[in-house]
């Protein structure tokens, strides 16, 4: 079963649990639902931020409390968390604020951020903000993804005549280029 089938199967649930753990993929389906009347955009946006937000919430406070020694025992994770690290400490706010927009790190950035033991309201509030925003834009973009989705395709049905008459002819021709081709490799 995939993601589409999943959101549409069980609609806003579903659409809480995975963004609790990951997110964008699922939000812009989503979206596209929403522009296909299946959901609600205004819903879509609403559930996503509550499921971003308490995931992030949860991570936060279990680096919070099981945090370094955790990390310690996991020696895959240490490039990802030693890049948040490094981030974290040269941009503390712009990192906790838009942590969702970078790939690779999304996951493991709240975890660390609470290992780094930063105030956590401080965490609350950027985290609030940061998670709106990303709903928003994100679930925004799946619903215009399905608008550039409907544009596209009526304007393929209106010249699809003519773009068959291409793809005909341009077949004709090479299929002629080849038996050419082959006559004359022949003779």
């Amino acid at each position: 079963m995939d993601l589409q089938q999943i959101i549409s199967d069980y609609g806003y649930l579903a659409l809480f649990v995975l963004t609790f753990l990951e997110g964008e993929t699922v939000l812009v389906i989503a979206g596209f639902l929403a522009f296909q009347g299946k959901l609600d955009l205004t819903l879509v946006v609403i559930t996503a931020f509550l499921g971003t937000f308490a995931g992030d919430q949860t991570f936060f406070y279990l680096g919070r409390f099981k945090g370094i020694a955790f990390l310690e025992k996991r020696p895959l994770w240490h490039s990802k968390t030693d890049k948040v690290f490094d981030l974290l400490h040269k941009h503390q706010i712009p990192v906790i604020l838009g942590f969702r927009f970078l790939y690779g790190v999304r996951n493991v950035t709240p975890f660390v951020i609470g290992a780094s033991r930063i105030h956590p309201l401080k965490f609350f509030v950027l985290n609030f903000l940061g998670a709106l925003v990303w709903a928003a834009a994100v679930g925004y973009l799946g619903f215009q993804f399905g608008h550039m989705a409907e544009a596209i395709m009526g304007h393929i049905q209106k010249y699809e005549m003519y773009i068959l008459g291409v793809l005909v002819a341009g077949g004709l021709f090479l299929f002629w280029r080849s038996t050419h081709n082959n006559r004359n490799t022949d003779s």
